[in-house]
């Protein structure tokens, strides 16, 4: 059967279907495509070859980082803190590229570089679609150059009035131990971060801040750690006269009780009254918000609250610069106990008289738990002391308590420890901070120098009596952060030495499983 080539065929649905579907050739490579797709006469493989969706995406940008701080600039003026290689420091990255909005992250990674080169990569995968139905997925390099830019907060630091609030410290003792303790509280919660600069005084420390908010934040922390009271003050530095907005100064001057742990208090016999009726004549065995006091002859206690110190302050009678050694002949638990603390007689006599005469003192104590026959202790000597305080005087005259003045009033238990500090398989943290003396290093002179040292050498001798403090009580260790000490010498083997190598047995020892890791291996690994 013929058929005229003008004569329309018509084809039912099933003929329709069976159609074949248009095949035509890649323009490109030759590779046989779907006619009907909107991507033109290429192939997959030439659309992501010859298309670029990342065009239009800068390849190079600069990172700002302030020296001082080591913070990153944010865009538009705000200064973050971000670890290298870390989640934040990649958003900032991202941020900075411009035309990256209009694709699709897929995924962004950091490539290493030499932390010297002053160079940050990024890998940056992302997807766009090219035509109508077809996706592509491309993957590029962005090369960030890292350069030093000073932040507004370090920018004050360096010009007058760089500071809004000051926080004054001070304590009126010998010795610089309650801010020892202090450091390292403030290490532990981070409430320095803030601080523009921290400066040592004569008898405590200063804190400066950008902002008064800031300032309040600190003195908040201090009052809920310390029994203290403060002062506010405020000083006018500039007034607008059109718009009515002034600029001031905040300072913030908080005074710490003069009581320390380990002194011996003479208390007003009418406040000894008030206190539960407890002996005038008591120890500081634990400072927090209050003054905790103790009876060493009877274990009884009594809390003195901040405010009642302060409306009738007085000194202690002695303190732990006064601590002479005894060594202990005899002693007997007589049964009372505390939990703590147990309650014994013991017959001392003086260390430094052993050899040249034999005289002994007769005391009750509240160590009668750690002591024992030939060991060595601190205590106050009264008998051959001469105090100039009034409350002291008023119960040497009173006819109730004169007669229960000890000789002798124990303290601590002496460990026999090497002239040379050891070598301890932990540290502490400290807080970068300006000396007084650093500021009149420009002052020459050889007593100048020398008071140098000498502050020195007593600064070196407090932090190594509070390092002692923290081996021997194991209360106030659990309130600090102690780190493994990384840099202690090692054995020709490359082992680290042991710590009872080089260290007495009495020595109390600090069990490795309390120790963090060392705190430069943390900032490693956060990086």
């Amino acid at each position: 059967m013929s058929m005229d080539l003008d004569t329309p065929v018509y084809m039912t649905g099933m003929q329709q279907e069976a159609a074949p579907i248009a095949t035509i050739l890649c323009c490109n490579c030759g590779a046989p495509i779907d006619g009907t797709t909107s991507a033109g006469a290429l192939c997959q493989d030439c659309v992501r070859l010859t298309v670029d969706v990342s065009q239009g995406i800068q390849r190079e940008a600069t990172l700002h980082t302030c020296r001082d701080c080591e913070r990153w600039l944010q865009p538009p003026n705000s200064w973050v803190v971000a670890n290298p290689e870390s989640k934040e420091l990649l958003a900032i990255c991202l941020r900075k590229l411009t035309g990256l909005n209009k694709v699709r992250i897929i995924d962004a990674s950091f490539i290493w570089t030499e932390p010297h080169s002053r160079r940050v990569k990024v890998k940056i995968t992302i997807q766009q679609e090219a035509f109508e139905g077809t996706i592509v997925q491309q993957t590029f390099e962005v090369e960030y150059v890292v350069a030093n830019q000073q932040c507004t907060d370090c920018a004050k630091s360096y010009t007058h009035h760089s500071w809004r609030a000051s926080l004054q410290v001070r304590q009126k003792v010998p010795h610089k131990r309650t801010f020892l303790y202090l450091e390292q509280l403030i290490l532990k919660n981070g409430v320095h971060k803030d601080t523009l600069n921290i400066k040592e005084a004569k008898n405590g420390i200063d804190f400066y801040f950008a902002h008064r908010n800031q300032a309040e934040k600190m003195l908040d922390f201090l009052c809920s750690v310390a029994p203290c009271k403060y002062v506010k003050s405020s000083e006018l530095i500039s007034e607008d006269i059109h718009t009515a907005k002034k600029s001031y100064k905040f300072s913030f001057s908080v005074e710490i009780v003069p009581l320390c742990r380990d002194d011996i208090v003479a208390l007003p016999i009418k406040l000894a009254r008030q206190l539960g009726n407890i002996s005038p004549l008591t120890i500081c065995h634990r400072v927090g918000t209050a003054v905790n006091l103790m009876d060493p002859q009877t274990l009884q206690t009594a809390e003195l609250p901040t405010g009642t110190y302060w409306r009738s302050p007085f000194k202690s009678l002695a303190d732990v610069t006064e601590l002479k050694e005894f060594i202990i002949m005899d002693i007997e638990l007589v049964g009372k106990s505390n939990g703590r603390y147990h309650l014994a007689e013991a017959t001392v006599a003086r260390a430094s008289d052993l050899g040249s005469n034999d005289t002994t003192y007769f005391t009750r104590t509240h160590l009668g738990g750690v002591l024992h026959v030939g060991d060595s202790c601190l205590g106050y000597h009264l008998t051959d002391t001469n105090f100039n305080d009034p409350n002291f005087d008023a119960i040497e005259s009173s006819n109730q308590y004169k007669d229960q003045i000890p000789d002798v009033v124990l303290i601590k238990k002496n460990y026999a420890r090497k002239k040379k500090p050891k070598n301890r398989a932990w540290r502490l943290r400290r807080m970068a901070r300006e000396h007084e003396e650093e500021a009149l290093a420009a002052a020459s002179g050889a007593a100048q120098s020398r008071k140098q040292e000498q502050e020195q050498a007593r600064l070196e001798a407090d932090f190594e009596m509070f390092l002692r403090d923290v081996e021997e009580d194991q209360e106030l260790r659990g309130t600090l952060d102690l780190y493994k000490n990384r840099n202690r010498p090692q054995k020709p083997g490359g082992d680290e030495m042991d710590e009872d190598s080089d260290s007495d047995d009495e020595v109390p020892k600090i069990n490795m499983d309390e120790l963090l890791d060392d705190f430069d291996e943390l900032n490693m690994n956060e990086q």
